[in-house]
């Protein structure tokens, strides 16, 4: 017995100082490298949880598309690096993290330095190449950073926020919204907190996820059918405002965002201007008519070409169609026509209309970095030429969000709301561009238009809708090269829209005609809408 309690107490003796050994290497020999991550870890509790973002579904259904994860981190103890491993270490570093040679060596010759974060967000890839280096002084940590469960699922519209704290939020609902998703730091003096966090608030958007998809996926197989270097396509309630879809192409993975090129972040819907072409005749059709100077049933003799001040103006046909109505103008997108009408409301009221519209400010959207097209042809070369070309949308420019505003007031009854993707903003009504009769006629005319070309017309259902096939500018020799952009936008039921789709096609190989790319893309689109609200059709007679 006696020699059992001696072993006992011998074994107990020898597991209490190797705990007090412990304590002495972790307290002593450690003790810099934990306080120093006990600071870190103060430090990371100072700062704010960022808000979530959400997307929506017809039902109410909120699903998360911007969150927060805690991923591998990547971090070195200096003080514990040998000689020896620095130049190999700087080099696997450099080569996981992509921070230059000598900035990592100089991180790693801080003899007293007890902990340097690297990497925030490493990769499993990253993770591995640090463990199998098996040098001393690298280690593997843990750090909450965003996350994006959707992938590439509406990038450009939600921006992203970079691992580096130095960048931040970038671009997209990330950036603008920073004030709100990010939250308010704490502050400590020393290792005492003096004000506490606040975190940052989520955010519900007016995204519809299934439209976003479908969108985005009809915009990928438009692309890739006609060869076309890229698109976009809008979709929103013209009678609030609230965008329903926003996709572009190509896009880039937020979780990844260091593999993209820097082009890839910006979104065209509200940074990228164009020509818009032939669309824009629904706003000169629209304005004429608000001003009286013309009616849906006003003729001219078209001979299929017009001079002006030296140059010619053609039918994108080339062909000539004799005495023609200003619906019949619509209907077979004349610019003669266009013209005609600009011509009858005058330059001046022309360009206050288009100003009425518009076309000089920028949407209001709550997204960063929105830019303004011009207008410049009409303000400092006032030639009829230049009226004329701008009549059906040739040398001035527009973004195709400035673009869905302006054709949703005419779908809204000539009122023209701000757009928005927030959704606990409340609508806001800019005011009334055109009178109700002017909105209605043109509407018909658009109606009038579907019908006469049919490629866009769904059964059951009024539609209303413009083609623009827009060349592109040669910016090297002048003038215009070969290559379009294709743009169509329609909404229905036509005279109580729930919904107005905007889908554009850049450079598609052959140059087609809109009708060609763009229009079934956007019947398809439609359709898809119609069935998933559940939309009445609104003309049984067809």
């Amino acid at each position: 017995m006696a020699v059992r309690v001696t072993v006992l107490i011998a074994f107990f003796g020898l597991l209490y100082s190797a705990l007090i050994f412990k304590l002495y290497v972790l307290q002593v020999n450690e003790g810099d490298k934990y306080q120093a991550k006990a600071s870190s870890t103060l430090e990371q509790s100072l700062k704010p949880v960022r808000g979530n973002i959400y997307f929506t579904d017809k039902t109410g259904n909120a699903i998360p598309v911007a969150i927060n994860k805690d991923y591998p981190s990547i971090y070195v103890v200096p003080k514990d690096v040998k000689d020896d491993q620095k130049a190999g270490l700087a080099e696997l570093l450099s080569s996981v993290s992509g921070k230059a040679l000598a900035d990592l060596e100089t991180i790693l010759n801080k003899k007293n330095d007890p902990y340097e974060l690297i990497v925030k967000k490493a990769t499993d890839e990253e993770v591995g190449k640090v463990k199998s280096a098996g040098l001393g002084g690298a280690n593997i940590g843990y750090n909450s950073a965003r996350f994006y469960p959707l992938g590439t699922l509406a990038a450009q519209l939600l921006g992203f926020v970079s691992a580096d704290d130095k960048i931040g939020a970038a671009y997209g609902v990330e950036l603008y919204y920073q004030s709100k998703l990010g939250g308010k730091d704490g502050t400590s003096n020393g290792n005492k907190v003096v004000s506490e966090t606040e975190d940052g608030k989520d955010i519900n958007l007016t995204i519809d996820l299934n439209i976003q998809q479908e969108s985005e996926s009809i915009l990928s197989n438009l692309i890739t059918q006609y060869k076309a270097e890229s698109g976009t396509v809008i979709v929103e309630d013209p009678k609030t405002g609230k965008i329903l879809a926003m996709a572009s192409n190509p896009n880039f993975d937020p979780n990844s965002y260091s593999d993209s090129k820097v082009a890839t972040f910006l979104n065209p819907a509200v940074q990228a201007v164009y020509e818009p072409g032939s669309i824009f005749k629904l706003v000169t059709m629209s304005s004429a008519l608000d001003a009286h100077a013309v009616t849906p049933s006003t003729t001219y003799n078209d001979t299929g070409s017009l001079k002006l001040n030296g140059k010619t103006i053609k039918n994108w046909d080339l062909k000539a169609h004799g005495l023609t109505t200003m619906t019949g103008v619509i209907e077979q997108s004349l610019n003669t026509g266009a013209a005609f009408a600009e011509r009858a409301l005058g330059n001046d009221s022309f360009y206050t209309y288009v100003n009425k519209f518009g076309f000089k400010e920028k949407s209001g959207i709550d997204l960063p970095g929105e830019v303004v097209g011009s207008l410049r042809p009409l303000e400092t070369n006032k030639e009829d030429i230049n009226f004329a070309t701008a009549s059906f949308g040739q040398g001035i420019s527009v973004t195709p969000i400035a673009l869905l505003r302006a054709i949703s007031s005419i779908a809204n009854h000539g009122v023209m709301m701000r757009p928005y993707v927030n959704a606990a903003e409340a609508p806001k009504t800019l005011g009334r561009i055109i009178s109700e009769e002017a909105s209605r006629q043109t509407v018909q005319m658009m109606v009038s238009a579907v019908i006469a070309n049919q490629v866009a017309r769904i059964d059951g259902y009024n539609v209303a809708g413009k083609t623009g096939t827009a060349q592109v500018p040669n910016f090297v020799h002048g003038g215009y090269s070969k290559q379009v952009i294709n743009t169509y936008i329609g909404f229905t039921p036509a005279y109580d829209p729930k919904f107005i789709i905007l889908i554009k096609l850049d450079k598609p190989e052959g140059a087609p005609l809109a009708g060609q790319t763009v229009v079934p893309a956007f019947r398809q689109l439609a359709e898809f809408i119609i069935n998933y609200y559940n939309i009445p059709p609104d003309n049984v007679s067809h």
